[in-house]
């Protein structure tokens, strides 16, 4: 089984001692020689290119001082005794240390400490080094280990669990050895790069690879956008620099694809173009300030996009707008793409709070949106995302009423009586059934109070409304950005739709709870 392992390296005393005992690191290296015999068929090569690629032992040793250990240890409660191991046999060296360690277990149902080791690096003498989050998480005592030996106490200066980020103080009597970031922008898909971490424990170890892809998405957090590198990382190297052959750090090493623990060649780094402002910011503020537009997306398909008349399925589709946010003045509406933030184009969906967490809060940007088929540009000033659980609970979004705002097409109960009487009846299309959304359909189907529109009563295993997610208890809000109230609108819609030659209904959907998303229904 494959996993990413964004862990450092645990260990208890016990666990140590018991990994003497049943195993040891090792390492094969294997020497290629020519043979005399196939030497005169070797076409002729100059001393230089046959000793192979130029040393890099130069630029390790100007970086190796300002990559350190970072030890911490938490204390956790004991769970019981568990899993017991097989008791060494009588005169092993190791049987007193068993009979001392696993009777006093047996006695202790307090805590006991469990230490863990992973890397960083110095990015100011005096002081500053930057690690992992995960690293350092939960610990009691953090410790900055440095090459020569020295050990320093360490306070922890802030910490951004989004990105896996954190910065550590040190306080040295003397300026400290440090590294410096450099662009990861400029770096290319096969350029050299160089690991140097602590893996396994193992301090001051250099492994160099090539930049394999860039831009990889790992589900790890919200602003995924890693640098994946062929460089050896292993468990306790999160937290250490991915050098360019500058000597600048490029990346923060934070995961490894890895069945079985150890480095098969896949490795992530978190890029500077993002670390470096987080741990600006932690250094300024202790925390992070990141913008915020106030809006809920999704991605663009190639259904979505042809319904609304785009050429290509581009930039983030906009299914919600948060109350009181900084674009709750209609400024961005659901239903809206936005094309491009602040001068960065938004391809993918992805692209745009990447783009809007880099920038600073207060900062009025133009973003490109298209609406209704045309392109314009709107000015938007830029709240601040606050980490808190409340402002987690205000993203999501909840069905605002459209059909008051200026210019929303008025509900269907205010067009003509007579018409209204059939349009109240129930319609079948695309495999589902629509009907009027009554007090008690709000009751029985556990529909929010705000919501309205027309609600979904049953939907075809494998019709066009079930392959695109659509089920009982939905409600159908708008229909090519137009307010629909009642089942007759729905059907009037859909082929005025036809009539013009779309191929798509792109319908804004709220599910029970309120929240909004949108499906295109092929009209063909």
């Amino acid at each position: 089984m494959v996993n990413f392992t964004r862990s450092p390296l645990r260990h208890s005393i016990a666990a140590v001692m018991a990994a003497a005992m049943i195993g040891n690191l090792s390492a094969t290296v294997a020497f290629a020689q020519v043979s005399p015999a196939i030497q005169p068929t070797l076409p002729n090569r100059t001393a230089a290119a046959m000793a192979g690629p130029a040393s890099v032992a130069d630029l390790a040793e100007g970086l190796l001082d300002a990559v350190v250990n970072i030890s911490t240890s938490q204390s956790v409660k004991n769970e019981g005794a568990g899993p017991q191991p097989v008791v060494p046999e009588q005169g092993s060296p190791f049987q007193e240390f068993f009979n001392d360690f696993f009777d006093k277990q047996g006695k202790d149902q307090g805590n006991r400490k469990v230490n863990s080791l992973g890397s960083g690096f110095v990015i100011d003498p005096s002081g500053y080094v930057v690690t992992n989050n995960h690293v350092i998480e939960g610990a009691d005592d953090i410790e900055v280990i440095f090459p020569n030996g020295n050990k320093l106490k360490a306070k922890l200066v802030g910490t951004d669990t989004k990105t896996d980020l954190s910065v550590l103080k040190v306080e040295s009597k003397t300026p400290l050895k440090a590294v410096k970031f450099g662009d990861s922008k400029q770096m290319r898909i096969g350029d050299w790069v160089m690991a140097i971490g602590n893996p396994f424990g193992l301090g001051g170890s250099v492994t160099i690879g090539i930049i394999s892809a860039r831009g990889r998405n790992i589900n790890a957090g919200p602003y995924d956008n890693f640098i994946q590198t062929d460089a050896a990382i292993n468990k306790g190297n999160s937290g250490g620099p991915l050098f360019n052959m500058k000597g600048e750090v490029i990346g923060i090493n934070t995961a490894i694809i890895s069945p079985s623990g150890g480095s098969i060649g896949i490795g992530f780094a978190v890029p500077t173009e993002l670390a470096q402002n987080v741990v600006q910011q932690l250094i300024d503020f202790g925390e992070t300030r990141r913008g915020w537009l106030g809006v809920r997306i999704q991605p663009v398909t190639d259904d979505v996009a042809e319904s609304l008349g785009m050429d290509s399925a581009r930039g983030a589709l906009v299914s919600g707008v948060v109350k009181g946010g900084p674009v709750d003045n209609g400024v961005i509406k659901s239903g809206d793409v936005i094309l491009s933030f602040d001068g960065k184009p938004v391809k993918e969906m992805r692209d745009l709070p990447l783009a809007v967490a880099e920038s600073p809060v207060g900062k009025a940007v133009d973003v490109v949106i298209m609406r209704n088929g045309k392109q314009q540009t709107v000015k938007v000033t830029l709240g601040r995302l606050e980490d808190n659980a409340e402002a987690e609970d205000e993203d999501k979004d909840t069905y605002k009423d459209k059909s008051t705002e200026q210019g929303a097409k008025p509900p269907a109960d205010k067009k003509d009586p007579q018409k209204q009487v059939n349009a109240e009846d129930p319609a079948k299309l695309f495999g589902m059934t629509v009907s009027m959304l009554t007090p008690e359909r709000h009751k029985s189907f556990g529909i929010a109070d705000a919501v309205e529109g027309v609600v979904v009563t049953e939907v075809t295993a494998g019709s066009p409304a079930a392959e695109k997610g659509l089920k009982v208890g939905d409600v159908i809000v708008e229909i090519a950005q137009d307010f629909v109230a009642t089942p007759g609108d729905v059907t009037d819609r859909i082929k005025e739709l036809k009539s013009e030659g779309r191929r798509n209904a792109h319908m804004m959907i709220a599910g029970s709870n309120g929240e909004l998303r949108f499906v295109a229904l092929p009209l063909e």
